[in-house]
């Protein structure tokens, strides 16, 4: 399948340009050189990341705020980060600020504690991000405003919250809402309609479908794009991001890396082509700096053919997936969590574990709280003593609503339960029941084990910053008491014998330095991961091809990090050349082509 590179061009590219697509594929990588690539063609270029989890600062060689940073040696670049926590900050701010000394203390404490829930993250996140499309005042030193935007659940939601307030405006006539008083949101409500309009407008937006050449990528892509379409967002492209070429016809792992491409793109042709379509071939380098985002897009390939660095090297000690399953296993029960950036292979992990204990004797099961839920497809079979679940939030919401207005709304008169209806079709309340499944799945580890697929790490974050902030918010709705699960979630996440958190990265630079600050954050919250498990590792793999040597010379730092620095234990696991679907592929990584450890 003959695909034309990936070319952006200043004369054609729209004024607002969405970067989005599966966690892992390289939205910022990719946004990071077209902004470039505008930059360099005399525009002035906007870069906003939207991702909880944003890395833009680590790619750029930036320190970045919520401010316009201008890039040193890209003149006419500026970029910046939308942190969904300071935005709630001051979102709270500027609705309790002025009422300051004309309230009681008691009374103020009561509306931060109103505002300090996800829905106030979201709808703070959006009302800055919508700062930026709707007012004409906000962006009007730029030709070019580019949005790296987060994975693709979070993605979604950024998107649709403007109709998603919009009719709660309408419909809400209370004048308060979990997100206090509806007038803070109201004066924003003529820039939330600018937004929308532009984003439905094809000559204004365009949205970058970016996918890696993998079934589930280009999946996820496809599932995308019919999703925005439904939502008004239809001038859209592809670029699949990563294609391969291999220059060593005999070489097993480069043979296997291409076919693999290749029967992706193949299963995928229908919705390729009904896209405009463009690719990137594999850069032999990790994409950071300004120079290595230049690479990402050059047409000069002698970079990527260059013959990697021969001296010697020695690897640290690095344990299997077995070693792990092991000493997990002796407690009998428990949860097992696989946490990390998008893509570098969580649900992967968490099934192969799944697989190992169930084919043990142990009763499992395996669950996912991830917006882009693939594990039924990677699992692809039955494995006895294995049950699987998601947590769906639209299922987790009707469920949720309807408990609520049948134990609460019984006792109501015909006004109070409008009222009550009112408040359940916040966006707030599909936050409230995801976590409340959330806790239910983890409650079900003095059992059994639980092993929960979670999401990229900011909607994980999410999740596990909300058990205290929705005791609080449980607690304002009077709407009952809360569930053990609950309750003791805190508390039974913190147990090094109840939990096992383990972080998984690939060998590069964005993921395991993402995956650190994860685990800095958990230790913040008193929860101490278990261990790493390097995933997709092309160290001894004997290839021949030039690219895919350097490629493999590259991890050897990242590997001493993780090992020296960041982890008390480290497991890995190679790249495959088949992708491990099914229960005996996912099995047989339990000791796949293990290191000799280096004696003590």
């Amino acid at each position: 399948m003959k695909l034309p590179l990936y070319r952006p061009d200043a004369a054609s590219s729209s004024r607002f340009l969405f970067f989005t697509g599966k966690g892992g594929v390289g939205k910022t990588s990719l946004s990071c050189a077209t902004a470039l690539k505008l930059v360099d063609a005399g525009k002035r270029v906007l870069l906003i990341s939207t991702d909880p989890a944003s890395n833009l600062d680590e790619v750029l060689g930036t320190q970045l705020t919520n401010h316009p940073t201008p890039i040193a040696g890209s003149p006419g670049l500026e970029a910046l980060n939308i942190n969904p926590v300071e935005a709630a900050a001051a979102y709270r701010e500027r609705l309790i600020g002025p009422m300051r000394g004309l309230l009681p203390e008691a009374a103020l404490r009561s509306m931060e504690e109103q505002l300090s829930g996800s829905c106030t993250v979201e709808i703070a996140a959006f009302d800055e991000f919508s700062g930026f499309i709707g007012n004409p005042e906000a962006s009007k030193d730029y030709d070019h405003i580019l949005f790296d935007t987060a994975p693709t659940g979070h993605t979604l939601r950024l998107m649709s919250l403007a109709k998603a307030w919009d009719q709660f405006l309408d419909n809400n006539t209370s004048g308060t809402s979990c997100l206090g008083p509806l007038a803070g949101l109201a004066k924003q409500r003529a820039v939330y309609e600018a937004t929308v309009n532009t984003l439905a407008d094809s000559k204004a937006t365009t949205l970058i479908l970016v996918s890696r050449p993998q079934g589930a990528a280009l999946r996820e892509a496809e599932r995308t794009s019919r999703e925005l379409r439904a939502i008004g967002v239809g001038n859209q492209c592809l670029v699949i991001n990563g294609t391969f070429e291999t220059l060593c016809p005999e070489d097993v792992t480069a043979q296997a890396l291409q076919q693999r491409g290749a029967a992706a793109l193949q299963a995928s042709s229908d919705f390729i082509g009904s896209t405009p379509t463009y690719i990137i071939p594999l850069r032999p380098i990790n994409i950071l700096g300004i120079e290595g985002l230049r690479v990402l897009l050059s047409e000069d390939s002698s970079e990527a053919r260059a013959q990697a660095d021969e001296t010697g090297w020695t690897p640290p000690r690095l344990e299997s997936l077995e070693d792990l399953v092991a000493d997990i296993e002796q407690q009998g029960h428990g949860v097992i969590m696989t946490m990390g950036k998008g893509g570098v292979g969580k649900t992967t992990v968490a099934a192969a574990i799944a697989v190992m204990l169930a084919r043990r004797g142990h009763a499992v099961h395996l669950s996912t709280t991830d917006p882009a839920a693939h594990v039924a497809q990677t699992l692809h079979g039955q494995v006895p003593g294995l049950t699987l679940s998601r947590i769906d939030p639209a299922s987790e919401t009707a469920a949720y609503t309807a408990e609520v207005m049948g134990r609460q709304g019984a006792q109501m008169d015909e006004a109070g339960r409008a009222l009550l209806e009112e408040d359940l079709r916040s966006p707030c309340t599909e936050e409230i029941a995801v976590f409340r499944a959330f806790a239910r799945e983890v409650g079900q580890g003095k059992e059994r084990f639980v092993v929960l697929d979670t999401a990229p790490t900011g909607h994980t974050l999410l999740l596990l910053d909300a058990s205290e902030a929705y005791q609080r918010e449980l607690e304002r709705q009077a709407r009952s008491t809360q569930p053990e699960e609950v309750l003791k979630l805190l508390e039974r996440l913190r147990d090094p014998a109840f939990t096992h958190i383990l972080l998984v990265a690939l060998p590069e630079a964005t993921p395991v330095h993402e995956a650190a600050a994860l685990q800095e954050d958990l230790r913040r919250a008193h929860i101490e991961p278990f261990a790493w498990v390097i995933n997709q590792s092309l160290l001894n793999s004997g290839s021949c091809d030039p690219l895919l040597k350097r490629r493999e010379a590259s991890e050897h730092r990242y590997l001493l990090e993780v090992v020296e620095k960041h982890a008390r234990r480290t497991a890995w696991l190679p790249w495959q050349p088949e992708e491990p679907i099914g229960p005996d592929a996912l099995a047989s990584l339990a000791n796949a082509h293990i290191l000799t450890p280096i004696p003590t």
